[in-house]
């Protein structure tokens, strides 16, 4: 099968793409950086409304002044694919990484560079291509960019949920793996605060009349951390820690925030149950109380059939320009958890190839930047042509 010209073009665009990843990363948009946010928003707008027929709009968010942006083009197509992205960072606006360098001639290091201001450059000029290309007419899609992901996606959660249901295929421009591997499943993700109440009392005069929150929480955090033996496929770290006051006082308040992961349907309640478990024995001990707050915002993304035959169609196209694609379990959370958990299937990890994602040291493959944009564009010509045939159902 030829590859059509737009697509082969693609080539030409290397340094402009680089170009702009520069612009949209220097751009802080830290995920509780409102006016950060703001200013990335408008910059993904002005790009994403040039695609022909494009209806943009943003979109409110229960609990921010925060906005997702939504691009639907072709709404009433025949065949119909929700495409998804986030445009925050873990990056704030007081952290030290906010600018990018070339650290080699095909290395940009900077803020947001792979995850995943680079997966939205990709993904619009995959776009541009194919609306290029003879069978674009014939399929529709809808792109939503959060500025929530790395929080959890509380906000954007109910759009994903309420667009599932209209498309066939879902396409998720998170970052590839460093070795340029797609994401075949992800663990389902949580956050958990262990807040303890002990009564307080003067630590010289009747320190048996206290009861010590912090020891009493350092207690149960061994065995909750513990679980990782206990359940396979579940992580847990604790993550953060804190309590007191003055030395001199029985310490009355400690409170711990847990980070935990599952791998398999069903490990969420396994985890929830083990954790009530050993806090339980804690809560009911006389001067004590404990609170368990937070819970899973992501379920585990777990491949099904339909999936893995997409994903040979997704190879095929890799192979016309050279790219040996796998795809491979990672521990770390998407909203291709969520678009699974409301029954769209999904391709995640579309998006560039970099690492060291969340540090100073996180960059872009600068050649993966056309390289995936011309697999992501091929793909769609091909479902739109007919050449690539969706599975039956979901």
């Amino acid at each position: 099968m030829s590859l059509p010209d737009p697509i082969t073009q693609l080539t030409k665009r290397g340094d402009e793409l680089r170009q702009l990843l520069t612009a949209w990363c220097n751009q802080n948009s830290g995920s509780d950086n409102l006016p950060g946010l703001a200013a990335m928003l408008e910059l993904l707008h002005r790009e994403f409304a040039r695609l022909p027929g494009a209806k943009a709009e943003r979109l409110a968010l229960a609990g921010t002044t925060a906005q997702a942006l939504r691009v639907r083009v072709r709404p009433a197509a025949p065949l119909q694919v929700l495409i998804s992205g986030h445009y925050d960072t873990v990056y704030g606006a007081d952290h030290p990484f906010q600018k990018c360098e070339l650290a080699t001639p095909e290395k940009l290091r900077g803020p947001g560079t792979s995850d995943m201001k680079g997966g939205l450059v990709v993904l619009l000029a995959a776009l541009q291509a194919f609306e290029k290309t003879p069978h674009a007419a014939k399929l529709g899609y809808e792109i939503l960019l959060g500025p929530d992901e790395e929080t959890g996606s509380q906000g954007t959660a109910p759009l994903l949920e309420e667009a599932a249901p209209r498309h066939r295929l879902g396409l998720v421009f998170e970052p590839a793996r460093a070795n340029g591997d797609l994401v075949r499943s992800r663990k389902g993700t949580g956050i958990f605060t262990l807040t303890c109440h002990g009564r307080a009392a003067h630590a010289g005069r009747d320190p048996a009349a206290g009861r010590n929150a912090i020891l009493a929480l350092c207690e149960i955090l061994p065995p909750i951390a513990d679980l990782i033996d206990e359940l396979p496929g579940v992580m847990v770290n604790i993550g953060a820690i804190k309590g007191g006051g003055a030395a001199n006082i029985v310490p009355d308040f400690a409170e711990a925030v847990i980070n935990a992961r599952v791998t398999h349907a069903g490990d969420d309640a396994l985890f929830l149950k083990r954790l009530h478990d050993i806090c339980a024995p804690l809560h009911a001990r006389e001067g004590f109380r404990l609170e368990i707050g937070g819970g899973f915002n992501r379920g585990p993304k777990v491949e099904t059939p339909f999936e893995t035959a997409v994903f040979a169609d997704w190879q095929k196209c890799a192979r016309e320009f050279g790219l040996a694609v796998n795809w491979q379990h990672v521990g770390g959370g998407s909203d291709g958890n969520i678009l699974s958990a409301a029954g769209l299937p999904n391709l995640d990890g579309l998006g560039c190839v970099g690492d060291h994602l969340h540090s100073p040291e996180e960059y872009c493959h600068l050649p993966s930047l056309v390289q995936r944009a011309q697999v992501a564009a091929l793909f769609l010509h091909r479902l739109a042509a007919g050449e690539v045939k969706l599975p039956a159902g979901k």
